[in-house]
C-alpha cells in the first residue's frame, strides 16, 4: 500500500555498509524513475549507478551529511552507504526541467523501501569535485542529486512539532533521529 510505503520512507544517514545493494537493483529503481513525468516530456534525466566500494569510498568525503547535525560529519566506516545513484540533467536534452529531480528521487526511494531498503536524498555536496571522481562529463551534464542507498541502520522517528515551531531534525543520546513533523491540520488552508 502506498500509505505505508510513504511512512517508511524516512531519511536514512547510517547503513548496514556490508549489506552490499547490487546495480541491478539500482537499475530496477531508475527504471521505475523512468516512467515517472517528465517536464516537456523531455527525459533529461540521467544516472550515474554507484556500487562498487572503491567508487563509494571517492564520492563519500564530496558529500554533506546533515544541516541540523553541524557537529555531525557523517556516518562511520561500516555505516556508510553501499550504493549512490547520482541524478543528473543531460543539457543537451533540456535544462527546463524544474521538479523532475525531486518526482525521479521520491520514486526511487519508495521503491528502495519495497525493497528493505532505504535512503537519504542529498542536495548539499561538492558538485565538481563529486562530478569528477565519478567520470561525469559537466560540460553536458549537471549533478543534481544524490541518493544514498543501502540497508538502514538507524531508527527514524516521527514526533509532533514542538510548540516553538522548531522543525530540526535531531538525536538523542543512542543515536535514534527525531523528525518533527506539522500536524495534518495545520497544513490545510
Amino acid at each position: 500500500m502506498i500509505k505505508d510505503l510513504v511512512y517508511q520512507c524516512r531519511s536514512y544517514r547510517r547503513f548496514y555498509e556490508d549489506c552490499r545493494i547490487d546495480e541491478s537493483t539500482l537499475k530496477e529503481l531508475v527504471d521505475l524513475a523512468r516512467m515517472t513525468a517528465s517536464t516537456a516530456n523531455s527525459q533529461a534525466l540521467k544516472y550515474r549507478l554507484v556500487v562498487k566500494e572503491d567508487e563509494c569510498a571517492k564520492l563519500f568525503p564530496n558529500i554533506f551529511w546533515a544541516g541540523a547535525l553541524s557537529d555531525w560529519p557523517g556516518p562511520e566506516e561500516g555505516e556508510r552507504p553501499s550504493g549512490y545513484i547520482l541524478i543528473c540533467c543531460d543539457q543537451t536534452l533540456g535544462s527546463n526541467k524544474l521538479w523532475d529531480e525531486g518526482i525521479a528521487a521520491q520514486t526511487i526511494l519508495l521503491g528502495a523501501v519495497e525493497k528493505g531498503f532505504g535512503g537519504c536524498m542529498i542536495g548539499s555536496f561538492k558538485r565538481e569535485e563529486a562530478a569528477n571522481v565519478m567520470g561525469i562529463d559537466t560540460k553536458r551534464y549537471s549533478l543534481d542529486l544524490i541518493l544514498a542507498l543501502g540497508k538502514p541502520k538507524e531508527t527514524v522517528k516521527i514526533v509532533p512539532l514542538k510548540e516553538d515551531g522548531d522543525v530540526r531534525y535531531y538525536r538523542d543520546e543512542n543515536q535514534v533521529h527525531y523528525v518533527p513533523k506539522r500536524k495534518l491540520e495545520d497544513l490545510i488552508i
